[in-house]
């Protein structure tokens, strides 16, 4: 037993080290966009009103909880409306984009999920704008004033010092969700791995959506390294990787007064998030 598991570990790292020199050249680019350009988006953002969706969607894309920060902040002062909100959480993907780039075989994988997410996000911003289904609410000075971002984004590190930060971060959850993964196959057998992860369900992007709702860049690793892996669909890694903000959702409740509004966020994120899923996962799979 003992053998196997030091042949288990040894098997996985190598694995896993495949990805690190792409892992950290996508941080490097990374920390460069938004440590340059960061505060310019932001303002851009600012300025399109109900046609903020569809920037706030390409805005979102960018990899890190940066722009989900940013938005819930802008959010919180009503500085932006709720559909575009709405559009930034959901192309937000985290961790997700370095993981698959890092990984040659799961690149492929990358470009139509980012489409489907911008797609997702710039429709549900505009849609929940212009029908008003999620009316905004005042808040007052006091709790403007309060609002500050949490993202590791903001932090004044070097680029390359934080790039490398980053990397050997999201290195570490890769090579334990791989380890994971290996082990769970290895021990219980790929049918019971699929029959827990409800393989082949169109309630699959359900689970997928709670996860995704976890607000830590953990879960995004999880979903994508899963998605990588062929464990999950692709509706399920669109649900999961469409509910996951990052740390936007806890800056959101952190910055905005009104938590029951905050709440119809999530909730609406939420429902959005698993119903295309779902389609998807009955339509393409």
């Amino acid at each position: 037993m003992a053998q196997e598991i030091l042949h288990l570990l040894v098997h996985t790292l190598e694995d896993a080290l495949i990805s690190l020199p792409f892992l950290f050249a996508a941080y490097l680019l990374i920390e460069f966009i938004e440590h340059r350009a960061a505060d310019k988006f932001a303002h851009w953002l600012a300025k399109f009103g109900k046609a903020g969706a569809f920037v706030g969607a390409l805005l979102g894309v960018v990899p890190q909880c940066g722009f989900s920060v940013v938005a819930a902040n802008l959010y919180a002062s009503r500085i932006i409306t709720p559909g575009t909100l709405v559009a930034v959480f959901l192309s937000t993907s985290d961790e997700a984009i370095p993981v698959l780039l890092a990984n040659p075989a799961s690149a492929g994988k990358l470009l139509p999920l980012i489409a489907a997410k911008v797609v997702l996000a710039t429709v549900a911003g505009l849609i929940i704008d212009f029908s008003g289904v999620l009316k905004t609410t005042t808040v007052s000075a006091e709790a403007v004033a309060e609002q500050h971002s949490h993202c590791h984004t903001e932090e004044h590190h070097g680029l390359l010092k934080s790039a490398l930060r980053h990397t050997a971060g999201t290195f570490g959850f890769i090579f334990a969700v791989m380890l994971a993964l290996s082990g769970i196959i290895e021990f219980i057998g790929e049918d019971a791995l699929g029959s827990f992860l409800m393989s082949g369900s169109v309630f699959q992007p359900l689970l997928a959506g709670l996860v995704g709702l976890i607000p830590n860049c953990a879960a995004s690793v999880v979903t994508a390294q899963l998605y990588a892996e062929g464990a999950i669909s692709f509706g399920s890694a669109v649900a999961g990787l469409s509910a996951g903000t990052g740390l936007g959702l806890l800056v959101l409740f952190r910055s905005d007064a009104d938590k029951a509004h905050c709440f119809r966020v999530v909730l609406m994120l939420f429902a959005i998030s698993v119903l295309t899923g779902m389609v998807l996962q009955f339509t393409v799979g």
